[in-house]
C-alpha cells in the first residue's frame, strides 16, 4: 500500500530534506539540495524507484512517533511480540557533507531487524554502480555518489543493499549515508552519537529563541522548526514544500513542483519569523528576495530557484507512476512564466514590514521599491493569472488589483514613516484610484459581495485576505457579507476551498481539497469580526488536522480525512503561526492592537 501523505515526517539539514514513513522507509530524498534529483523516489513511484527501509523483520503491533522535544530529530518506536526498538532519524545541519543518520536502539527484548537500501539516482531512473568498501558500500552514477556504512555486515541482492541483525535491549546500530560528488572523496566519517547530540542541541537552541508563549506554543514551535527545515541556508530562500507532484486531486493532474521560492510566500513567512523573534532568518529572506528581483522590474517573476535562478523549466517524468497513480509527475514549474500582479504588492509589503521591524535597510531597497512601483503604475490595469496561478487565461482578479493598492499603500507609508524621497501626491492619487476601481468593479452590487474577478459572480477565498491587508476592515458591511458568503458557500466541514470548481475554470478538471491557508485566514477574519469563540474553534479544528508529529500538507480532504498536496507545506505552517499570534492580539487591550 502507498504510505499516506500524513504518515510521513520530515528530517533535513537546511539544504535538502527527506521524508520518513511510519514504516521506517525513507521514500524521498533529493541531492544535494531541495530541487536536486531524488535518490529515493518511492514516494512518486514504487520501491523500485529507490527507498531506504530500516524496521523490524517481524510483525509490528504498534508504532509510536515523535520529534525529540523542540528538535528535528525523529524518534519512531516499533513494538513487536519480541520487544521494542527505537529508531532515531536525523540529518546534521550541513557544514560540509550531506549526511543522513539512522540509529536503531534496542529498548526491550530482542527484535529481528532488516535494512534495505535501494539507491536510484535522477528521480528513480539511474541504477548506480555499487562497490564494497570498508564497513559498507559506495554507489556511483554520473555526478552523484552515496556512501553507506554501518557496524553490521551488509550484502547486495537484486540491485539493493541489505542487512539483517538482531537488536537486544541496550544495543544500538548506526547507519550513515553520505552524498558527495562522484569525482570527490569522503574525507571523514561522522560520529553518529556525537552528531545526534549536536543536532538536538542545535535545534533546541534555535527553538528557544521563539518569543511566542501563548496556549499554542507546541504547534507554533513545530511550525517554525518546519519553516526553518524548508530554508536553504546558503541563500536564505524558503521553499514552498519539500516535494513535487503530491496530488491536490486524487489520481488527477493537479501535481506541481513546490521546491522553489515564491515571492508571495515571502511576506507571510517573514511576518511569521519576525513576529516569533527570528530577525536573523527574516533578514536573510529579505536579502534573498532583493537579490532575486534585482534587474529590470518588467522581468519580475512570481518565483525563483533557491539561489534566485529564473529558468525553472517544467518537465514530466514518464517513468514514475505518480503518488497513488496521480500523473503526470512534474519537475520545474511553468508558473514562473506567468504574470501575477499581486507579487508586486507582496514585495512592497515585505520590505515595508522589515523596515518597521527595525531590520537594517539595504542600500538598494528603496530604489528597488520605487522601480517596482513604476512598473505597477504601468501594469495594474492588465489582467493576470492571479494568486492561484490559473492555466485558463488571464482575468482581472480582484485580489490582484487589491495587491496593486497594497503596493502603493506600503510605498507611501514607507516614505512617510522613514522620510524617504518619493512622489507622494502622485502615489496617493494612484492608491485612491485603485481602491475606487476595486470597489466599483470587484464588488457585485446585486449580490452585495466582492467577487473573484471583475464582473463575475463567483466567490474566491483570496478575498479573505483583504482585511489583513488594510484594504477594508472586516466589519465593513461589504467585507463582512463577503466573509459570511465564503463561509457559507466555500466551506466543507468548516474548512475553506479556494473557489468553486464548477463556477471557476482554472484550466484543469475540478476536484481539489480544502485549502488550509485559506481556512486559517477565515479564523483570522472571524476574530476581526469579534467572533472569538468561532475563530478559536476553527483554529483548534485546523490544529487537529496535523499529523502525529505536527505537520501539515497544503490541502485536506474532509470526506476521506486525508491530507492532499505537497508536504510539509510552508504556507500552511506560516498561517498556523500567524493565526496563533492574531488570536492572541484579539484578546489584548485595544491600545496594544493598534501598535
Amino acid at each position: 500500500m502507498t504510505v499516506r501523505i500524513e504518515d510521513y515526517a520530515i528530517i533535513g539539514d537546511l539544504q535538502t530534506a527527506a521524508l520518513v514513513g511510519k514504516d521506517g522507509s525513507i521514500d524521498w530524498l533529493c541531492v544535494p539540495r531541495f530541487d536536486g534529483g531524488a535518490c529515493f523516489c518511492a514516494l512518486l513511484g514504487s520501491k523500485e524507484n529507490g527507498h531506504w527501509t530500516l524496521a523490524p523483520d517481524e510483525p509490528i503491533t504498534a508504532v509510536r512517533r515523535r520529534y525529540l522535544p523542540e528538535s528535528l530529530v525523529l524518534e519512531t518506536e516499533f513494538e513487536t511480540a519480541s520487544g521494542v526498538v527505537r529508531l532515531l532519524d536525523f540529518m546534521p545541519p550541513r557544514t560540509s557533507a550531506l549526511d543522513v543518520v539512522r540509529i536503531a536502539v534496542g529498548v526491550r527484548g530482542a527484535v529481528k531487524m532488516t535494512m534495505s537500501c535501494r539507491i536510484r539516482f535522477d528521480y528513480g531512473s539511474a541504477v548506480p554502480w555499487v562497490t564494497k568498501i570498508e564497513g559498507g558500500i559506495t554507489a556511483v552514477a554520473g555526478p552523484d555518489s552515496l556512501e553507506l556504512w554501518s557496524s553490521v555486515e551488509m550484502h547486495g541482492e537484486q540491485l539493493a543493499t541489505l542487512a539483517d541483525f538482531t537488536l537486544a535491549e541496550g544495543e544500538s546500530v548506526p547507519f550513515v549515508l553520505t552524498w558527495h560528488l562522484s569525482h570527490e572523496a569522503v574525507t571523514t566519517r561522522i560520529d553518529p552519537q556525537r552528531a545526534l547530540d549536536e543536532t538536538v542541541k542545535y535545534w533546541q537552541a534555535w527553538a528557544a529563541r521563539c518569543t511566542y508563549q501563548g496556549p499554542y506554543r507546541d504547534p507554533v514551535v513545530r511550525s517554525l522548526i518546519t519553516l526553518k527545515a524548508l530554508t536553504y541556508s546558503p541563500t536564505g530562500g524558503v521553499v514552498a514544500a519539500a516535494t513535487t507532484s503530491l496530488p491536490e486531486q486524487w489520481q488527477g493532474e493537479r501535481n506541481w513542483d513546490y521546491r522553489f521560492c515564491w515571492l508571495r510566500d515571502a511576506t507571510f513567512t517573514l511576518f511569521a519569523l519576525l513576529t516569533a523573534g527570528y530577525a536573523e532568518e527574516a533578514h536573510a529572506w529579505r536579502d534573498w528576495l532583493l537579490r532575486a528581483v534585482a534587474g529590470d522590474p518588467s522581468q519580475l517573476q512570481i518565483m525563483y530557484g533557491l539561489s534566485g535562478e529564473r529558468r525553472l523549466t517544467e518537465l514530466t517524468l514518464p517513468w514514475l507512476s505518480g503518488y497513488e497513480g496521480a500523473q503526470p509527475v512534474r519537475v520545474g514549474n511553468a508558473a514562473h512564466e506567468q504574470l501575477q500582479l499581486d507579487v508586486y504588492g507582496e514585495v512592497l509589503d515585505l520590505l515595508h514590514a522589515t523596515a518597521r521591524a527595525g531590520l537594517t535597510p539595504s542600500d538598494d531597497a528603496w530604489a528597488v521599491q520605487c522601480a517596482l512601483l513604476r512598473e505597477v503604475e504601468a501594469r495594474w490595469r492588465e489582467p493576470d493569472e492571479g494568486i492561484w496561478e490559473v492555466r485558463s487565461g488571464r482575468k482581472h482578479f480582484t485580489h490582484s488589483k487589491v495587491m496593486a493598492w497594497v503596493a502603493f499603500d506600503r510605498g507611501i507609508k514607507s516614505a512617510e514613516q522613514f522620510g524617504l524621497c518619493a512622489p507622494l501626491a502622485h502615489w496617493q492619487k494612484l492608491r485612491a484610484e485603485i481602491h475606487a476601481d476595486v470597489c466599483r468593479h470587484g464588488y457585485n452590487q446585486e449580490l452585495g459581495i466582492f467577487t473573484q474577478s471583475y464582473g463575475a459572480t463567483a466567490l474566491d477565498a483570496s478575498l479573505l485576505a483583504l482585511p489583513h491587508l488594510g484594504f477594508l476592515p472586516a466589519i465593513d458591511p461589504r467585507m463582512e457579507r463577503t466573509i459570511r458568503a465564503i463561509q457559507a458557500q466555500l466551506t466543507q466541514d468548516g474548512l475553506v476551498r479556494r473557489y468553486s470548481g464548477e463556477a471557476t475554470d482554472d484550466g484543469l478538471p475540478p476536484g481539489e481539497g480544502t485549502f488550509l491557508l485559506c481556512s486559517f485566514w477565515l479564523a483570522d477574519d472571524l476574530a476581526l469580526l469579534g467572533d472569538q469563540q468561532a475563530a478559536v474553534a476553527l483554529y483548534e479544528h485546523l490544529l487537529s488536522l496535523q499529523n502525529d508529529v505536527g505537520l501539515l500538507a497544503e490541502q485536506y480532504d474532509p470526506g476521506l480525512k486525508r491530507m492532499m498536496g505537497n508536504f510539509p507545506q510552508a504556507f500552511s505552517h506560516v498561517a498556523l503561526v500567524n493565526t496563533a499570534f492574531n488570536l492572541g492580539l484579539q484578546q489584548a487591550p485595544s491600545e496594544e492592537r493598534q501598535k
